[in-house]
């Protein structure tokens, strides 16, 4: 994308991406001013950290929909800090704990600096999946108390959400104005929320959703004071409270217990908790993200680092990615870090500039967006969609959301890692799969010589647990190249790994590369959903693979049938006619599978697994090869690509033959067989031109059938393709020589 294009889509985007800052500053503002207080904080502190994480983060950060200001996760530890550091003293308490948040920002710097973002792979899909939802009934269960009016329900999320009944037999009980109307506005604008996208009216859809409950918040006010000239029946409690004098006297950091282990303990936590609840949350944003684009994790530490210390050397709290309102940011349009900048922005001209207008808009018209978000991700349909992955997808899924809910985040997401790697040892049984191969390097990528594509090879195993080894490798590889993913060797494919790389493979096609997986079409699946687990199974087992075809699979289906050709996945060891072939004599077949055949043409085009060599120089090999049963007179012969031995083929005795009038034919290729007299006859120029402008393939000729392989491994569909184009060139070049 050129420069030009860049600034002209950003330009573009400026609208929703305002709006989105717009509408998550409605809510950051109280969430911040809130957790300031509970800290025992002054509530600008967390406003502050919102102004400055936002500034900061969009300039150096490396997410494109995350929003930064002052965290949940750490109310606990900042309130702890502030009544320990001060020694009763609540104010030099906060002094002292913003001279930790200082340090502490120094220190996740440094994180960023040695790339420790890479962390943030070693949480599994289905885990993260039930953390949002967690999140989600989190938000729900206490904004909905806010929406009806009440801001007293205070404990667990599922002990506020048991209390749902109370608040409304609370309402039932009290018909006043001054409870029903609350409750009435937060329901209207939920009402607004769930029903927009239903709503077909042009008028109406010309403002987005949340501004229309912004709208009637506002007006609802004006309403009562300009037309029914009355004070607006709302309690001081459930609207936007600014504190006075906001931008002067602010504090600064008390560096004096700089050295003590309790001010160094609290750097600590502060840290640990920061990078953590970041690290989730952005992999989470990363999800929800439309266009499904990779955050720099890295670069993104580093402007966290860097905004929490400004935050602290300016009285604010520490600076983190919060889920909550990164949710709210890509609900409502926002496309890239520019919302974050305006959402602090907007923040900071509230309270200079608008704080009448603000202290208008009652809580329960924004708790009723937070509301819709929350319902959004704890949506049933999230469980369901997990479910169809595979039920073990499911119970990470169930006991991370449990755990998460009766805990905290951090807990609930360390339990969802521990149960599937229980899971993936029980499903494999074979503990020592995963640990005697946790620290072995098991990813290979080079650059194809011929073809010019990048094939990574991937062994043993590919789970949460290594991903980041093999995505550390594909993201070397241009986006607009053709990139092979071989998990011929690989046993076990867990659903993040295979939800990765489609990841990637959507990256690569809007990008103009292409992005193909082999080697996965004989390992089982227990769904046929395409993220689903993979995993080998023993030899003796390979016929009890489910038909739950792969993405690759399925393309083969689609090009036999474009072709008019027979197509069959299902694996065979019927394969006595590949055994008349010298190039199987020293070997040992295996299986065929995925064969697409023209009868009547005599193709047969076949993957097959087998092995040479014995004992521990045995080697299982799976590669892609091409039978053509035809009636022309073609010599016993032996073509491949030319050895460095230097004229003796590793298979066979033939002599190599060379050509004076094609040097370079010569040169390149082997080409042997029996009769010497009969090969050199039957490889005129024009066949040996062909040969010389194609790609290497080996090809074994026995009179009246041909044998053809290309790579020593599975093709690509592109390989195929091509593969297919070269045969029948071949056969057209036999058919006119007939003639």
């Amino acid at each position: 994308m050129s420069k030009k294009t860049a600034i002209a889509g950003f330009i573009g985007a400026l609208p929703k991406n305002i709006f989105a800052g717009f509408v998550v500053s409605l809510v950051a503002l109280p969430l911040g001013l809130g957790l300031a207080i509970a800290s025992e904080a002054p509530p600008i502190a967390g406003v502050i950290a919102a102004i400055v994480g936002g500034t900061v983060v969009a300039l150096f950060g490396g997410s494109q929909l995350t929003i930064t200001g002052p965290g949940n996760g750490l109310v606990i530890v900042l309130l702890s800090a502030i009544t320990t550091l001060g020694h009763g003293d609540l104010y030099q308490g906060y002094l002292f704990t913003l001279a930790a948040i200082v340090c502490s920002g120094i220190l996740m710097f440094l994180f960023g600096v040695f790339r420790l973002g890479a962390l943030s792979e070693f949480f599994p899909s289905s885990a993260l999946q039930g953390m949002l939802a967690a999140i989600g009934i989190g938000i729900l269960a206490k904004q909905i108390h806010v929406m009806l009016g009440i801001t007293s329900i205070s404990g667990t999320p599922l002990e506020v959400l048991s209390r749902v009944p109370q608040s409304i037999l609370f309402l039932i009980d009290n018909p006043s104005i001054n409870v029903l109307l609350p409750a009435g506005l937060g329901l209207v604008s939920l009402i607004i929320l769930m029903s927009y996208s239903i709503l077909r009216n042009r008028t109406f859809a010309l403002v987005p959703a949340p501004m229309w409950v912004v709208i009637v918040a506002i007006s609802l006010t004006y309403y009562f004071e300009i037309v029914l000239q009355t004070p607006y029946p709302v309690s001081e409690n459930l609207l936007i409270q600014l504190p006075k004098k906001l931008l002067s006297n602010l504090p600064s950091p008390d560096f004096s217990m700089a050295f003590s282990w309790p001010f160094i303990a609290t750097v600590l936590s502060i840290t640990l908790i920061s990078s953590i609840e970041t690290l989730l949350s952005i992999k989470a944003v990363d999800k929800l993200d439309p266009e499904k684009r990779r955050s720099n994790v890295n670069k993104d530490l580093r402007a966290l680092g860097l905004a929490t210390s400004i935050s602290g050397l300016v009285g604010g709290l520490n600076v983190v990615t919060v889920i909550a309102r990164s949710s709210v940011n890509v609900n409502n349009g926002a496309s890239n870090r520019s919302a974050n900048l305006f959402h602090a922005l907007f923040l900071l001209a509230f309270i200079v500039f608008l704080q009448d207008q603000i202290q208008r808009i009652a809580l329960p018209a924004l708790a009723a967006i937070l509301v819709y978000t929350g319902y959004k991700l704890a949506a049933p349909k999230n469980l369901w969609r997990v479910l169809k992955v595979g039920r073990e997808q499911a119970a990470i899924f169930g006991v991370t959301l449990v755990i998460t809910l009766l805990s905290d985040l951090i807990t609930g997401i360390l339990s969802g890692i521990l149960v599937t790697f229980l899971l993936h040892v029980w499903l494999n049984k074979d503990l020592f799969l995963f640990t005697r191969n946790w620290l072995k390097p098991n990813v290979l990528m080079y650059l194809e010589e011929e073809s010019g594509n990048y094939y990574v090879s991937i062994k043993n195993f590919c789970s949460f647990l290594n991903f980041y080894k093999l995505k550390r490798v594909l993201d070397e590889i241009p986006e607009t190249e053709h990139a092979i993913l071989d998990f011929s060797l690989c046993s076990f494919v867990d659903h993040t790994v295979m939800e990765g790389i489609n990841e990637y493979s959507e990256i690569f096609q809007r990008k103009g590369g292409a992005f193909e997986i082999i080697g996965l079409d004989a390992h089982t699946t227990d769904a046929q959903h395409p993220f689903a687990i993979r995993k080998s199974l023993p030899s003796r087992d390979f016929f009890k693979l489910n038909r739950n075809l792969t993405k690759r699979q399925v393309t083969l289906n689609g090009l036999a049938d474009s072709l008019g050709w027979d197509y069959r996945s299902e694996l065979t060891q019927d394969t006595k006619d590949l055994e008349r072939f010298s190039y199987f004599s020293s070997k040992v077949i295996n299986y065929q599978f995925n064969d697409i055949a023209a009868k009547d043409l005599g193709i047969h085009l076949f993957d097959l697994s087998y092995s040479e060599g014995v004992f521990i120089a045995k080697e299982d090999i799976k590669a892609t090869f091409l039978l053509v049963e035809h009636n022309h007179n073609v010599p016993h012969f032996i073509l491949e690509r030319e050895h460095f031995l230097g004229g003796i083929n590793e298979q066979t005795s033939f002599q190599d033959l060379n050509f004076s009038q094609a040097p370079d034919f010569s040169r390149r290729f082997f080409l042997g067989g029996k009769d010497p007299e009969a090969i050199q006859q039957f490889f005129d120029p024009k066949l040996i031109f062909f040969f010389e402008s194609h790609g290497y393939y080996r090809i074994e000729s026995i009179g009246k059938s041909l044998l053809i392989k290309g790579q020593n491994r599975l093709s690509s569909i592109q390989e195929i393709k091509r593969l297919l184009a070269f045969t029948h060139e071949l056969m057209a070049i036999l058919d006119q020589r007939e003639a």
